[in-house]
């Protein structure tokens, strides 16, 4: 029997009972139905001749990356070609694709020309000035030169203003002279700084005359162009394995008086004029801009790692019957489990609701870069604050429920082939990239301080953060009924009060006299939670708002009656997660939390016969999920065997261990 022609009857059942359009929900989830069409064709050419990527996984760790590289080529080459072809002269589809879905299924063992595409040639656009982009830049565009972007050290991460990389600048020779002083200055992570790339942009602070400036940015050429070789006074190679991600190329960099022009400083903003005069930046948050952006892109890119993990468990939950619910009745599905559908349901709602709220997190980044570019900094803190709390609720909430969704498959969730664990790994990597999430979740507390400050002045708020002053005015929270708005509010009621107790928290501990920053420190507990709580409300009042707002009458019932169903099943489940400090605030009595539980079950049973074509609607390419247990056909334990065949221990019938280990021993009377 073909694998691929017959599809398994218990998905059969499942697509044929949905209540909805799946076309119509993928037109929903993309934003557009011409988009999901173009989408298909354009996976229809990119697929036909990829390598299995279950190959990867008995291949050494160079065969690895060097199978990456290859994969990364030839991906860059269909995608600059396909671009040419369908929008001639544009930059669209290239850099997306790289890093999108369409990436997981060309390059799956990562790619290590990733933050080329995210950070190096963006930087360019955004922080050089127009000669700059002219000289690198257009370069980078076209990979004819290739780079990363080098922050974090093997001391520092998060902590930018710690950063150890000295960028010294002569006047003599109108150079900049760049030092990694101690082993701790060194690099260290970088995608692609290993072997792959020739260039990239330095992170350093900047001296003049031995004092400090800050940290700016520097182009560095780190290889010969056409040799590869190392340049003088840089040591620089790969930091070795990681759990996941081995084709990314992580590097490391050392500097010893490294020499570059002045110029190969990004000027855009912050400037050193030939004299040594200091220019400084209108904003100095502009200087982690393009990091501001990698954040964005990481609320987008988990939702997506969230999505294919829970369509890969729907589907295999679908097709796996275990454990009679009657003693003498058949095996279900496992599906049929409430206990299973308490499992697997939430985080389908749940990396929904990510991204619905990534979408709106980057319409924000875009509309603030024009506002920069016209000298309009005034929502950078409203950006950067945001980009914080849901970067790092959207790594954790998709890091521990892609888990769980492997825990859900039982035994063979634990398969390579099943692709959980490259999920896995992919999403919790992100829980650290790009500030780590506690260090962010500080950051946002340190501005609901700053906030709750201005709410007690009686100021004007940020829009994202408007509910505060609104909540605040409230002597009790409303009357509790079972509408969407009330638990939605509920959360922004929560929210509110915890900040309130973390400001009064952090200046009672001043008016002790503790300094400022300590006085921080011991309210971090508090203010974390209070971030915290602050994503939450906002992921779910712009679920509420994006399915009960006028888009709404642009849907089909049947479409805003699963969304409806989605939405109660997030809002029921976060409000139950964070109940201790719910209850804190609001007197629920115990009618109202038993309700809550009763709704909880019904809103999983209305979802239980939607749940395998949501998760179509997702319109992942069997490709791109890479799964012998996700497949769309549903042919699981076909594939799982197959799979097992391809095992390099499988290809002898008796491996060469036995004559040289197991049978000396078995024959030595032990």
């Amino acid at each position: 029997m073909s694998i691929a022609k017959y599809i398994n009857p218990d998905l059969v059942k499942e697509r044929k009972n949905a209540t909805f359009d799946v076309d119509e929900f993928a037109a929903w989830i993309y934003g557009d139905a011409n988009l999901v069409q173009m989408k298909r064709l354009v996976e229809e050419e990119l697929y036909q001749d990829l390598d299995d990527p279950l190959d990867l996984d008995y291949l050494s760790y160079e065969d690895v990356y060097n199978r990456a590289v290859k994969h990364s080529v030839d991906a860059a080459k269909k995608l600059r070609a396909l671009q040419e072809r369908l929008h001639p002269g544009g930059n669209e589809i290239y850099p997306t694709f790289m890093s999108g879905p369409v990436g997981m299924a060309l390059i799956p063992a990562g790619t290590p020309m990733a933050v080329h595409g995210l950070m190096f040639t963006r930087a360019f656009r955004g922080q050089g000035t127009p000669e700059q982009y002219e000289k690198f830049g257009r370069r980078a565009d076209n990979c004819e030169i290739l780079g990363t972007y080098a922050q974090t050290e093997l001391g520092h991460g998060t902590y930018l203003r710690g950063l150890e990389t000295r960028a010294d600048y002569d006047r003599k020779t109108d150079e900049f002279v760049l030092n990694t002083p101690t082993l701790t200055s060194y690099k260290w992570w970088p995608g692609g700084l290993g072997q792959s790339v020739n260039y990239c942009i330095v992170v350093a602070q900047l001296y003049i005359d031995n004092e400090p400036l800050g940290v700016q940015l520097f182009v560095l050429q780190v290889r010969d162009e056409q040799t590869h070789a190392p340049l003088p006074g840089i040591d620089i190679g790969d930091i070795g394995k990681k759990i996941g991600m081995q084709g990314v190329n992580n590097g490391y960099l050392g500097l010893k008086n490294v020499r570059i022009p002045r110029m190969n400083m990004l000027m855009k903003n912050a400037k050193v004029l030939p004299d040594g005069t200091f220019v400084k930046s209108p904003v100095s948050q502009l200087a982690y801009f393009p990091m501001v952006y990698v954040r964005c892109m990481v609320v987008l890119g988990n939702s997506i790692l969230h999505a294919a993990a829970a369509t890969i468990t729907t589907r295999y939950s679908a097709v796996r019957r275990q454990s009679p619910i009657n003693p003498d009745g058949p095996e279900p599905q496992v599906l049929d489990h409430l206990t299973q559908q308490m499992k697997v349901v939430p985080e389908i709602a749940t990396a929904i609701a990510y991204r619905i709220a990534g979408g709106k997190l980057y319409k924000l980044f875009e509309q603030t870069s024009k506002d920069v570019n016209r000298g309009d900094y005034s929502r950078l803190p409203e950006l950067h604050a945001l980009a914080c709390t849901l970067k790092a609720s959207c790594t954790y909430d998709s890091a521990f429920g892609i888990e769980r969704l492997r825990l859900s498959c039982g035994g063979h969730g634990y398969l390579a082939s099943a692709n959980l664990g490259n999920l896995f790994t992919s999403a919790t990597a992100a829980c650290t990239y790009e500030g780590e999430n506690s260090v962010l979740y500080l950051q946002v507390g340190r501005i609901l301080l700053k906030t709750w400050a201005e709410v007690l002045a009686g100021k004007q708020l940020m829009p994202t953060m408007t509910y505060l002053s609104e909540c605040a005015n409230w002597s009790k929270f409303p009357q509790w009924s079972d509408d969407w708005k009330c638990l939605a509010q509920a959360l922004q009621y929560t929210a509110t009060n915890k900040t309130r107790i973390a400001f009064k928290s952090y200046n009672e501990r001043l008016k002790r006299g503790m300094p400022q920053p300590e006085a921080v420190n011991a309210t971090g507990i508090e203010l974390t939670q209070a971030a915290e709580l602050h994503g939450r409300a906002f992921v779910t009042n712009n679920f509420f708002e994006e399915v009960t707002g006028p888009k709404a009458a642009k849907r089909s019932t049947s479409l805003n009656k699963v969304l409806e169903d989605l939405l109660e099943l997030y809002l029921v489940h976060t409000v139950q997660r964070h109940m201790a400090d719910v209850l804190r605030f609001i007197p629920l009595t115990d009618d109202h939390l038993t309700s809550l539980q009763t709704r909880l079950e019904a809103v999983l049973a209305r979802l239980r016969p939607n749940a395998v074509t949501i998760c179509d609607g997702f319109d992942f390419h069997d490709k791109v999920l890479s799964s012998v247990l996700g497949c769309y056909d549903g042919n699981v334990y076909e594939r799982i065997f197959k799979a097992a065949k391809k095992s390099p221990l499988n290809q002898k019938a008796v491996p060469a261990s036995y004559e040289q280990h197991l049978k000396p021993f078995m024959k030595s009377n032990l």
